[in-house]
């Protein structure tokens, strides 16, 4: 019996739903005309013009900034995190898990209003450090999960020898265990920095006046902005960016002997 075409049917027509308008977009990019209705010639115009907006290069240092910050945060408290979970089982670590696992489910619009709300109630000024202590709210989740993931198959008898061998907890931590983990956590914070360096919902909430982030202001561009078509080169841009992450983030995920 012929083998069934069904399967890489639905394989073609799904690439093709997820990644035509992702080319569209950057072919677009390099188009003369200013809509995208027509092609008017191959240019770099869009891209020169990008750098020349002073907004988007100091929006882009703040979302640099945020999810840099965010992503070391989370690399330290999702870390801890994953080990408790790994390590203790109690009633105390079920509730625990649960509410390192709510923000993934959790809507990005209620995880907005209630920090603006907490933010308000403690009279903090909405800046930068709102939007960055909103980011780790939801990127530690992500990194304590891949962290967890890593742990499973962790050979903590590498650690007890360390320890046999007369070394400190803190030593067999910093040269047993944290190089061991250390691509775990870094896949974890790669991808605690894109999520924050996209988010879009909870950073309206957060933000305040002139702390605008990448997607803030891109949207903001779409509604008013006469230079639509740099949108599409810094979307080209970030495109590029995320691929590259992503790839980084799967190698250091690899399963490896230990």
């Amino acid at each position: 019996m012929r083998p069934s075409k069904i399967p890489l049917v639905t394989l073609i027509l799904v690439l093709v739903f997820f990644y035509l308008p992702i080319g569209f977009l950057v072919v677009n990019s390099f188009n003369r005309a200013r809509y995208a209705s027509k092609w008017d010639g191959f240019s770099t115009r869009w891209y020169e013009r990008l750098w020349e907006r002073t907004d988007i290069v100091a929006a882009l240092g703040n979302s640099v900034k945020i999810a840099t910050a965010a992503s070391i945060l989370s690399m330290i408290l999702g870390t801890a995190a994953a080990f408790a979970l790994h390590r203790y089982k109690s009633r105390f670590q079920e509730a625990h898990r649960l509410l390192v696992t709510v923000p993934l489910v959790l809507p990005d619009i209620l995880m907005g209003m209630s920090l603006l709300l907490l933010f308000v109630s403690f009279g903090m000024q909405l800046s930068l450090i709102t939007i960055t202590v909103a980011h780790v709210t939801f990127c530690l989740s992500y990194v304590a999960l891949v962290v967890q993931a890593r742990l499973q198959d962790f050979d903590f008898n590498a650690v007890e020898a360390a320890r046999d061998l007369g070394a400190t907890k803190i030593q067999a931590f910093l040269k047993v265990t944290l190089p061991l983990l250390a691509p775990g956590i870094l896949a974890g914070g790669l991808l605690a920095f894109t999520l924050s360096i996209d988010d879009y919902v909870i950073t309206y909430f957060v933000k305040g006046p002139g702390s605008d982030t990448l997607p803030t202001l891109v949207y903001s561009m779409i509604k008013k902005s006469k230079d639509l078509p740099v949108i599409n080169a810094l979307s080209s841009l970030m495109l590029v960016v995320t691929f590259a992450v992503v790839a980084v983030s799967q190698r250091l995920t690899r399963p490896t002997a230990v």
